[in-house]
């Protein structure tokens, strides 16, 4: 349109344009500054929304631990504090909009010019009035063209910003290429592996040689296990041959061949990883598994199943293999998490098994029956083991003692016995006096069977003989989705009351616009003027009214400038803190949730950041870009529509009376755009949640060259959302070809009836030429409000979720302000005759009229096989969900009278996969108490054995975690994690399996803490580890959500074989060394 304008220019009048082009290129600079300075503004406001979403990120996807340490104000706090400089800089966004929108005010100097020098034209030169006037509408409607596709520049800007980073990990060449399959293979792997002077760091740590002068060698077939104190540097080992790191000197040779000359995804296939703490996706149990071999049939599914002892429990949910497992697999036990994990391994049956504390979650029982599959599956391959249980290295070929990054002992179990005083003899000396207590076992009669039978399934996945309890919890979750799914459209009202605390600067910002939007109107009333000027006869009269014209030109840039600043800084500060303030407030209402919510498919942590990104934005789009450019158009339109009835009221009656055909265009193209938008939001919400976890647990996925597939799940999970978005670009480009077309007639039809009045002499040339600009420029203002329909549904759909979280009542409500908030409790808790179903798994009863008394001050330690409800139990104390029938109280008082945060903060929940967060260590300890001072830190330390490996870290206390701790052994974690439950010193402590990530040393060392601090305070112990819960006052063996015995350890075991925990126990004792 520029160049065709300028070439007609040239054409009619080439005097005129040679002046007048030149002094377009003022109309260029606004948009080239606006879009430079919106780049580097940008690109600020995005790292700081990238921080803010972080910590968002962080505390949803590990709700359970901010609960239960009640620290929902303080991640509200981080997250309003890193909002801050993104408020800081919109608004400083807001003001450079104006300042460069402003600027195009210099249109107007533009039409003052050429109104001068074509009336020099017309009378010094005899030029024609109107291919002087044409001359410049091609100018100045050409420049206008170029000048607000510059304007758009911006959306370019940001999306350069948002595409610079995607390039930017598109084309980063990794250290590790995944992708990249050039070199050898070998033909037959043999499984040799071997470590020579390997030298590594982290490299977020450097300084810190994690190994230093490794040397290991692994012969093919061998079973080889690595012990040694957390933090020795055994993950590490798995890690470099996993290829996960680099290693700074030295080589890594399988079968005499260096790792770094082997593909990478072909060297991760030739093994099989189970970490210790297992990782699973949102999808479905057999998917799930199928990450270990991609194209595997059902039959090899169930075989690794059954050979990891999986199959039993998996076939008795009621979706079997199809059973979704939630996100990070919170839908089911911890023990069955790691028996899906081994089964995944089995799966692609790998030449090299890599075991990093791969039975640590399970229960004696699931140990022994894995441990056995395990020592099936090792057989003719190579097997490297880590284990803080050396039970399960007595028959390995080598046992490498890991100490200081180097081997400091090396041999089988026997040689390393032989040296009384060596690393590993202590060890096992120190476990066997751990656990010598089970020696009786061997005296007693052996006849009898089990009461507690292996082979008895494994999962409380049974579906409950009482059809009312599934059938009232599955209704429940129904409607409560289904009241979400049915959420109105806010009312103008809710909306009005939203945007309330910043009424003055919508104000003043309508005010700018209302102001502008004055501006077309008589724009083009004075350029139908300027027009009849080049056709009087009187020069003088000529020379008079252009004078005045070209005045007020001028005085329309100035008022362009100052209405613009206006109203785009005043519209920034409005916008910027309601986003702000959105944010902060589904944020805060978010932490007011039930764990049930959290569970639910939609609200992942990706899903919920997802939203916490996306909908405060487009409720500021709505109401402030949307509501500046409706402003303008309605005062634009009002007087419009004010000066063609003053001119010709016949005329301005034919336009309006056309008008509903535009406007039931533009109503129809929103409808339909509004309709597919929320389809396109859910789909979003889908893949956002898919990513998320994915980089999340990018170590599986790498390991298991899994990219393909996960790449391929993300794919699928946009294909209803690009669907969707193809047919909404089709509805909407043909709901814009009505309304321009409309317009296009509106003109067509004036152009027609004009003539026709001009004709009769009912009305003048120059009112002609000033109604038919007016009515143009009112087709402009209408045709730039059509396109925010779209902007308008997805703002529409923005505040319905933001409405439906922030009216939302939680099911469990956390400051419940009637609630009892004792200043102590003594910690005596009950349950009685307790039902419960996970909301998520409506047809499977977990506890079964379940009656338990833990008195005060008392250890009670809950055992029994995986899924049978001990978990489950210290959740509902904690209260993360509700009972289905039956009560629990504490102290005598049903916990559903205390005011929750007030009862959770006086107990202290230590979990097996310890949760930590992006900070310093010092910052993850005093996660439990916000004012504790640096004795009190240091003191939790030690009394978690945390103090000694701390003080060895080169910044100490202040060593970053990384996020979720990934800078950390798990024992080093654990350890932390510990740590913070004993500063919160409380009165009720939970400990679900806390030492099972522990090293031997560690574990004794971190024992005997916990023993002096269990002493005072109620301590509920789940073990597997049945050595730690030995000297609890009381072991309760829970089966199938009952109690089935109680007693202390001596009371249990002189019942004999009969005796569930005696079978427990006579299981353990067969693998204790």
């Amino acid at each position: 349109m520029f160049i065709t304008g300028q070439l007609a220019a040239i054409y009619l009048s080439w005097r005129l344009a040679i002046v007048a082009i030149p002094a377009l290129l003022m109309l260029i600079i606004p948009g080239l500054v606006y879009g430079k300075l919106l780049g580097e503004v940008g690109k600020k406001i995005q790292e700081a929304y990238g921080i803010a979403g972080g910590i968002g990120e962080q505390a949803v996807s590990s709700i359970r631990t901010v609960y239960s340490y009640v620290a929902e104000e303080r991640a509200s706090k981080d997250y309003k504090n890193a909002l801050k400089p993104a408020l800081e800089l919109g608004i400083r966004q807001g003001l450079m909009k104006g300042m460069a929108i402003g600027t195009f005010g210099i249109t107007f100097a533009v039409w003052a010019l050429q109104g001068w020098y074509g009336s020099t034209l017309v009378i010094n030169k005899g030029a024609k009035g109107g291919n002087v006037y044409t001359a410049g509408l091609c100018t100045i409607y050409g420049g206008l063209a170029l000048g607000g596709s510059l304007v758009n520049v911006k959306y370019f800007i940001e999306a350069n910003i948002a595409a610079a980073r995607i390039f930017e990990m598109i084309h980063r060449v990794p250290g590790i290429d995944s992708a990249d399959e050039q070199g050898k293979t070998i033909s037959d792997v043999k499984g040799e592996v071997e470590f020579r002077d390997i030298e590594f760091e982290y490299p977020s740590r450097p300084g810190s040689l994690v190994l230093n002068k490794f040397n290991l060698k692994v012969m093919s077939g061998q079973t080889v296990g690595l012990v040694g104190t957390s933090g020795s540097g055994k993950s590490t080992v798995i890690n470099l041959l996993e290829r996960f790191y680099e290693p700074l000197r030295g080589d890594i040779l399988l079968d005499g061949v260096n790792i770094k000359n082997l593909p990478p995804t072909w060297l991760r296939n030739q093994m099989g990883l189970v970490s210790q703490e297992p990782v699973l996706f949102a999808t479905s149990i057999k998917e799930n598994i199928l990450f270990g071999k991609e194209d595997a049939s059902t039959e090899e599914v169930i075989r690794a199943a059954k050979a990891a002892n999986a199959h039993s429990f998996i076939s008795e949910l009621p979706g079997g293999y199809e059973t979704l497992v939630g996100q990070l697999g919170n839908q089911i036990s911890e023990g069955q998490k790691q028996r899906i994990s081994i089964a995944r391994a089995l799966l692609r049956d790998p030449k090299i098994l890599l075991l990093d504390e791969a039975t640590s979650a399970l229960d004696s029982q699931s140990e022994k029956a894995v441990q056995d599959a395990l020592n099936q599956a090792s057989i003719g391959r190579t097997n490297i083991i880590i284990a803080h249980r050396l039970s399960t290295l007595r028959n390995a070929d080598l046992i490498a003692v890991i100490q200081s990054g180097q081997v400091g002992e090396s041999g089988s179990h026997e040689q390393l016995m032989q040296n009384s005083s060596g690393t590993y003899a202590v060890m096992v000396q120190l476990q066997r006096t751990y656990m010598n207590d089970e020696v009786m076992l061997e005296d007693m009669d052996k006849e009898h069977g089990s009461a507690f039978p292996l082979d008895d399934g494994t999962s409380q996945a049974e579906e409950t003989p009482d059809k009312s309890f599934s059938r009232n919890a599955s209704f429940g979750m129904i409607t409560d989705q289904k009241q979400e799914d049915d959420y109105g459209s806010p009312s103008l009202r809710q909306l009005i009351s939203m945007t309330a605390p910043e009424w003055k600067s919508t104000l003043l910002g309508c005010v700018g616009a209302l102001g502008y939007g004055l501006v077309p109107p008589l724009n083009s009333f004075f350029l139908g003027a300027l027009l009849a000027v080049y056709f009087e006869d009187d020069h003088a009269q000529i020379r008079s009214q252009i004078k005045i014209y070209c005045f007020v030109f001028l005085a329309f840039a100035i008022f362009t400038f100052l209405a613009n600043v206006i109203q785009h800084y005043y519209f920034g500060i409005m916008g910027e803190t309601l986003t702000k303030r959105v944010r902060e407030a589904i944020f805060e209402k978010i932490l007011t949730f039930e764990i049930e919510w959290f569970d639910q498919e939609n609200n992942s942590s990706g899903a919920i950041c997802a939203r916490l990104a996306t909908d405060a934005v487009m409720m500021r789009t709505l109401v402030t870009d949307r509501l500046s450019l409706l402003t303008q158009a309605v005062s634009s339109a009002t007087l419009a529509v004010v000066l063609a009835f003053m001119l010709s009221w016949r005329l301005a009656l034919v336009a309006i009376a056309l008008e509903p055909g535009v406007i039931a265009a533009i109503y129809l193209r929103e409808m339909t755009t509004r309709i597919m938008s929320k389809k396109i939001l859910k789909a979003q919400s889908a893949s956002s949640a898919l990513a998320s976890e994915a980089v999340g647990n990018h170590k599986i996925i790498t390991a298991f060259g899994s990219q393909e597939k996960v790449v391929k799940l993300y794919d699928r999970s946009q294909v209803s959302s690009r669907k969707e978005s193809n047919r909404q670009s089709w509805y909407a480009g043909v709901g814009l070809f009505i309304s321009q077309f409309l317009t296009s007639a509106l003109i067509a039809v004036i152009c027609w009836y004009g003539g026709n009045l001009l004709f009769q002499r009912k009305i003048t040339y120059k009112h002609l030429f000033q109604i038919f600009f007016i009515l143009i420029s009112t087709g402009r203002v209408i045709a730039e409000t059509a396109t925010m329909t779209a902007d308008l549904s997805k703002g529409t759909s923005a505040l319905k979720s933001i409405f439906r979280i922030l009216q939302r009542e939680t099911k469990i409500d956390p400051e419940n302000s009637d609630g009892i908030k004792p200043e102590t409790i003594n910690g005596g808790i009950e349950f009685k005759q307790v039902y419960f179903i996970y909301p998520a798994r409506p047809k499977q009863i977990i506890l079964r009229g379940l009656d338990l008394k833990i008195e005060a001050s008392k250890i009670v330690a809950l055992v029994g096989r995986s899924g049978s409800g001990k978990s489950t139990i210290i959740r509902l104390i904690e209260r993360f969900y509700d009972t289905l029938s039956g009560s629990i109280e504490v102290d005598g008082i049903n916990i559903m009278c205390y005011n929750l945060r007030a009862l959770r903060s006086h107990i202290a929940l230590v979990s097996q996969e310890p949760t930590l967060f992006a900070g310093t260590i010092r910052d993850n300890i005093a996660y439990a108490k916000e004012n504790a001072t640096e004795a009190e830190i240091i003191e939790a330390a030690t009394i978690a054995n945390a103090h000694g490996f701390i003080s060895y870290m080169k910044d100490g206390y202040k060593t970053y975690c990384g996020e979720k701790g990934v800078q950390l052994s798990g024992g080093q974690k654990q350890r932390i994690a510990l740590a913070r439950a004993i500063l919160k010193n409380p009165a009720i402590l939970l400990l679900d399996e806390a030492t099972s990530a522990l090293d031997v040393n560690s574990e004794k060392l971190v024992q005997d803490a916990l023993e002096r601090t269990m002493s005072s305070r109620t301590c509920l112990v789940v073990a597997h580890r049945l050595s730690t819960i030995q000297k609890a006052d009381k072991i309760v063996v829970i089966d199938k959500g009952r109690v089935i015995e109680e007693g202390n350890h001596s009371e249990l075991l002189v019942q004999g074989e009969k005796g569930a925990y005696y079978s427990l126990v006579k299981l353990q004792q067969l693998s204790v060394i």
